[in-house]
C-alpha cells in the first residue's frame, strides 16, 4: 500500500522527459550549447557531453530514442525503461540523490525533470556539474520539443528532428481521426482506489490528452483535481474502466465498484502503468491500446 501511495505522489509530481548522430551547431561565442531552461535558468555547456546522468524517465527514454545511450552513465532508480536501463548504474530516486554515487561517475550533465528540488539542484551544481532541467511536458504534443533538446545536447540532432517530426506527425493524425463527442465511449482511469479515496485524471492533464487522442472521453474532464467522489464516479457510470495491470483484481472484486456497469459487463482493462502514469514515449502505446479497446473489439 505504502508502494502505490508513492507512486501516487509521483504521478500528481509529474503533471505538475551513433550512427545517426551528428555534430550541432556551435554557438557563435564558441560554447558547444546554451539554452534557457526549464527553471528559467541560462545554462551553457562549453562542449560537448560525453557522460550524461538522468533523472527521469522520460528524459532516460528520448535519450534511448534519438541513439545516445551510449553516453547515459547514470539513470535514476525509476529509469526502467527500456530494459537496457538495468544494465545503468543507478544514482538513487528523485528525493534521494545519492550523491556520492552520482559524483564517481564522473558525469558532464545532469538532464534532470519536475520531480527535482531546488536544493538537490543547488549540491549537483556545488559539486561543479552542470544540471539542465527538461520538465516533462503536460501535453504529449510538447514532446516534440523535448525530443529535439536532448538531441541537441546529445549530438544526436538529426536523429532527433526526425523523430521530433514523426511524433508531431502521429499527434496530429489521431486529432484528426477523433469521431464526434457524442460518439465517444467514457473512459475512467483508475489512480487510486479504495479506502483512502478515489482518484483520476482531471481535466488538462496528459493522461486526459490520451484517452481524448484515442478517440474517447475521459470521465474526469470536469474535475479539477485528482480527487473524485463515489458519486460523481457512479453518476458517470462509464463505458469502459482501465486500471493497472497490478491493480485489476483488487479494483474488480472490491465492493462497491462490482455495482459498476463496466465491471459487470466485464469491459475493465489491465493497463501497463508505465505507458500512462508520466508523460513518455510510451504514451503512444497507451493511445493506440485504449482505442483498440473502445472500438476496435
Amino acid at each position: 500500500m505504502k508502494k502505490k501511495y508513492s507512486l501516487l505522489l509521483l504521478i500528481f509530481g509529474f503533471i505538475l522527459y551513433f550512427s545517426s548522430c551528428h555534430s550541432p551547431k556551435v554557438e557563435k561565442d564558441g560554447i558547444f550549447f546554451s539554452w534557457e531552461d526549464s527553471y528559467h535558468r541560462i545554462v551553457k555547456l562549453d562542449s560537448a557531453p560525453h557522460r550524461i546522468v538522468s533523472i527521469s524517465p522520460a528524459i532516460t527514454e528520448v535519450v534511448f530514442l534519438v541513439g545516445a545511450q551510449d553516453k547515459l552513465v547514470g539513470v535514476s532508480d525509476f529509469c526502467n525503461y527500456p530494459p537496457e536501463t538495468e544494465k545503468i548504474t543507478k544514482i538513487g530516486g528523485m528525493h534521494n540523490i545519492n550523491f556520492e554515487q552520482l559524483l564517481s561517475l564522473h558525469p558532464d550533465v545532469v538532464l534532470i525533470g519536475s520531480m527535482i528540488s531546488q536544493k538537490d539542484v543547488d549540491a549537483i551544481e556545488k559539486m561543479g556539474i552542470p544540471v539542465i532541467c527538461i520538465v516533462e511536458e503536460s501535453s504529449l504534443e510538447g514532446m516534440s520539443e523535448m525530443i529535439e533538446i536532448i538531441g541537441r545536447i546529445s549530438e544526436c540532432e538529426s536523429k532527433a528532428q526526425e523523430e521530433s517530426k514523426k511524433w508531431s506527425e502521429k499527434v496530429a493524425q489521431l486529432q484528426e481521426k477523433a469521431p464526434n463527442p457524442e460518439d465517444r465511449k467514457t473512459v475512467y482511469y483508475v489512480v487510486g482506489f479504495g479506502d483512502a479515496g478515489d482518484f483520476t485524471a482531471p481535466k488538462n492533464t496528459h493522461i486526459q490528452e490520451i484517452i481524448e487522442l484515442a478517440g474517447a472521453r475521459n470521465a474526469g474532464d470536469t474535475l479539477s483535481s485528482w480527487n473524485i467522489s463515489r458519486e460523481y464516479l457512479f453518476n458517470i457510470d462509464p463505458d469502459i474502466i482501465i486500471v493497472r495491470s497490478e491493480d485489476k483484481e483488487a479494483f474488480t472484486s472490491r465492493y462497491p465498484y462490482t455495482l459498476l456497469t463496466a465491471v459487470k459487463n466485464n469491459k475493465v482493462f489491465p493497463i501497463e502503468s508505465g505507458w500512462i502514469d508520466v508523460v513518455s514515449l510510451r504514451n503512444m502505446s497507451a493511445v493506440d491500446y485504449i482505442n483498440k479497446i473502445c472500438y476496435k473489439q
